[in-house]
């Protein structure tokens, strides 16, 4: 059976979806949240060149 959370999550948005999944896996392997953060302005520059790339 599934949860109301689980139902929620499936009707989610991709973004959402994939921002849990994120979560999940950075919180069940340690990584602190100072890494987290820096890591993810490295990521959030790459896409955003990618898609001024895109555009282009």
């Amino acid at each position: 059976m599934k949860t109301m959370n689980q139902s929620g999550l499936e009707q989610a948005p991709d973004d959402v979806k994939l921002a849990v999944d994120l979560i999940y896996l950075l919180e069940n392997n340690n990584v602190t949240p100072e890494t987290v953060l820096k890591a993810l302005e490295i990521v959030k520059a790459d896409f955003e060149n990618k898609v001024q790339r895109q555009e282009n």
